[in-house]
């Protein structure tokens, strides 16, 4: 990204031509993923090595065996980490994570032994944030973590029409003790929602339905992509 103004582009993807699309649209940055009935799952190594082969924009990986964001018992959380050793090992440097317990806290136990597993890598705590009982106690245990770079939000579980005032707060609060990590949204967002976004300073933007308007059965579709791109550009 040549221009540091320039507001990051964060584009969901399923396999490679889909990371071709948004590269050659305009995405600074994939998010991988699998069966995304399931919201977002972790993908095969098969898959992450065609997508980093086909792209050179970073590729961040998502790291979770099922669409909640609870991690799962003792097993659920070992065959996580076996999973994220493959792809840490097929060559994966930048990831996507984050648990919650039971009653809406943040499994550190289960976060802590992720992190230790990808060695540093930088990586974004996604939107179980927007599950947690309490957002800034939970930004604040692990804003020290290595390597956590972004927040991915909404603001809330029903997405930004309803969560914009959440995220526009904490986008004021960005560099105090839990708020210095960068703030992503995404989640429900809409072109519409840009100009109050990028007013309140935010910079960073991921989509997923949004680059897919004819739905999830059917690519990235590059005019899409281009459309967000120039939207950006344009503010």
């Amino acid at each position: 990204m040549g221009n540091r103004n320039r507001a990051l582009l964060e584009v969901i993807v399923l396999d490679a031509l889909d990371a071709v699309a948004a590269e050659a649209s305009g995405a600074d940055r994939i998010e991988l993923v699998s069966d995304i009935a399931a919201d977002g799952i972790i993908p095969a190594p098969g898959t992450f090595a065609s997508v980093r082969a086909a792209v050179d924009i970073p590729v961040r990986v998502m790291l979770r065996l099922t669409g909640r964001f609870t991690a799962g018992d003792a097993r659920d959380i070992e065959r996580l980490v076996r999973a994220t050793q493959v792809l840490r090992a097929a060559g994966a440097d930048e990831f996507v994570l984050g648990f919650l317990d039971v009653y809406g806290n943040p499994d550190l136990v289960t976060v802590e032994r992720l992190v230790a597993e990808i060695d540093d890598c930088r990586w974004t705590f996604h939107r179980a944030i927007d599950r947690a009982a309490d957002r800034d106690t939970l930004r604040k245990h692990v804003a020290d973590l290595p390597g956590l770079d972004t927040f991915l939000t909404a603001g809330s579980p029903a997405g930004v029409d309803q969560g914009l005032p959440v995220v526009l707060a904490e986008a004021a609060r960005q560099g105090e003790p839990g708020y210095e990590a960068r703030l992503m949204v995404g989640g429900g967002l809409r072109l519409d929602h840009l100009p109050a976004l990028r007013a309140g300073g935010i910079d960073a933007f991921h989509i997923g339905s949004a680059a897919r308007p004819a739905g999830w059965a059917t690519p990235v579709d590059p005019e899409a992509v281009r459309e967000w791109r120039r939207v950006l550009d344009a503010a």
